[in-house]
């Protein structure tokens, strides 16, 4: 579970002392089931036999459903004005350094630096109109959970309330046993995805860069990674053999299996390992890890996860799209640090949903772009002229696939972007509208740290008309 974090600003200490980085800790081992339990976090975390066993108790799904969400996790909080909101009547200060283009809906303008999505606009929803009030970073869990109250620098509980992904591990489990049903890829920190929360680890995502790491799926099979491999399942192996073999640990031993197999072995390890992919789709896509990394969520959706998150970042901090200002390393302001990402973003989110819609795979997967805010109408943030600080009053977020009405934008702001003008979106409007096209109910619950049932979508949301 994520700690309480008491720290209102970027200034001070680094990001991520509270988990005491000079302290000695780790897991204390008292007993053979404990080394068995630290060594099975090695091939992908300790999650997953829980998650197993909890789909032994009784999760069920209808039947095979394919359906999927990929969420491209904008880590830190992208700027709405200088990406999918452009206000060019406005003065330098709130217009910005960008200019917009005509896009393939008529009347309809993003920024310059997103060329390839305003060639196919008609693909997409814009939503301008996000209500993001209470939504912060570090962790990133109100948009991830729909819940405003699921903020923990100013909620000691806030860390309690599940992700959306980790509602529909529990839901969609038992669709493809051998798959993991939540995944989340290139994590930078564990504050940048919501997890179980009071449901429990068994229901935080599987951390894909741990399976690939450990199992030597993002290159080639060297000979010493190849005995590396053989070396730490030859240790689990006498690990197991010499655990106690109690009922209860048969039990667990069970659903351990079950988590090699999907780590090690079978669909889960294919679905993993981009070698596979024909060396020109490779290529389309590119090198640059947040392109590798859509590449490897097409490929999960493909062979089952329903449920994907790509925490689009290159560090730990409050992520890669906090352009607060150039002075303010390491987030770097809208010129110098906004401007670099947006032409990878482009590529990475027409590639993905080009490639969904080519191989037939679009209609069942919505694809959901989107950080945890907006930023600040003005220019000029902190001790910088050039970024904009957090705005959690609106912000705008992106969609595609689905099966829904594309080709449209949802909602308005005010002149200067600043207020929800028109059409409010709230964060339980989006989960419900992800739970719709995933049939998971709208009415789901969840047992809290108090034992008592609670709704996952509150406020009334409910799934955008517009698109469903």
């Amino acid at each position: 579970m994520l700690p309480f974090i008491n720290r209102q600003s970027h200034a001070g200490g680094h990001a991520f002392g509270f988990l005491s980085p000079r302290d000695r800790e780790g897991l204390v081992v008292y007993g053979r089931r404990s080394v068995l339990k630290s060594s099975l976090a090695g091939i992908g975390g300790v999650s997953l036999p829980a998650l197993l066993s909890a789909r032994s108790r009784g999760a069920t799904a209808a039947g095979r459903d394919d359906r999927a969400v990929i969420l491209v996790w904008m880590t830190g909080g992208p700027s709405h004005i200088d990406t999918w909101d452009p206000k060019p009547d406005m003065p330098a200060e709130i217009r910005g350094p960008f200019q917009p283009i005509a896009t393939r809906l008529p009347g309809v303008q993003i920024c310059e630096y997103l060329p390839k999505q305003a060639a196919m606009l008609d693909r997409f929803t814009l939503i301008r109109s996000v209500d993001c009030r209470q939504s912060n970073h570090e962790p990133n869990m109100v948009m991830q959970t729909a819940n405003r109250l699921a903020e923990p620098r100013t909620n000691s509980r806030g860390h309690l309330y599940p992700g959306l992904g980790a509602i529909v591990a529990r839901h969609r489990s038992a669709v493809r046993p051998d798959m993991p049903p939540y995944v989340a890829l290139n994590v930078q920190a564990r504050s940048h995805v919501a997890g179980g929360g009071a449901m429990g680890t068994a229901f935080d995502p599987f951390d894909g860069r741990t399976a690939t790491r450990v199992l030597g799926l993002t290159g080639g099979l060297s000979a010493d990674r190849l005995a590396d491999r053989r070396r730490l399942l030859s240790d689990i192996d006498r690990l197991r053999a010499a655990a106690d073999r109690s009922a209860a640990l048969d039990a667990a031993d069970r659903f351990t299996q079950q988590a090699f197999d999907i780590v090690i072995g079978g669909r889960a390890r294919e679905a993993f390992d981009l070698e596979r992919e024909p060396a020109d789709v490779r290529a389309r896509y590119g090198d640059h890890e947040w392109a590798r990394q859509a590449l490897l969520a097409r490929r999960l959706v493909e062979h089952g996860s329903s449920f994907v998150t790509i925490d689009l970042s290159n560090h730990r901090d409050s992520g890669t799209w906090d352009n607060h200002g150039d002075k303010i390393s390491p987030y770097g302001g809208i010129w110098n640090g906004l401007r670099p990402l947006l032409p990878v973003f482009d590529h990475v989110i027409t590639t993905l949903v080009t490639d969904l819609e080519e191989r037939g795979l679009l209609e069942r997967t919505l694809v959901v772009a989107m950080g945890e805010f907006g930023r600040t109408p003005r220019i000029g943030s902190e001790d910088g002229t050039d970024g904009r600080s957090h705005w959690p009053f609106v912000m705008s977020a992106c969609l595609a696939g689905g099966g829904m009405r594309h080709g449209q934008v949802i909602g308005r702001t005010s002149r200067d972007a600043g207020e929800i003008a028109a059409r409010p979106v709230t964060p339980s409007d989006l989960a419900a509208t992800i739970f719709h096209h995933l049939g998971v109910p709208l009415d789901v619950t969840y047992i809290d740290h108090q034992g008592r049932p609670t709704y996952v979508i509150e406020e009334g949301g409910r799934p955008l008309a517009e698109l469903v």
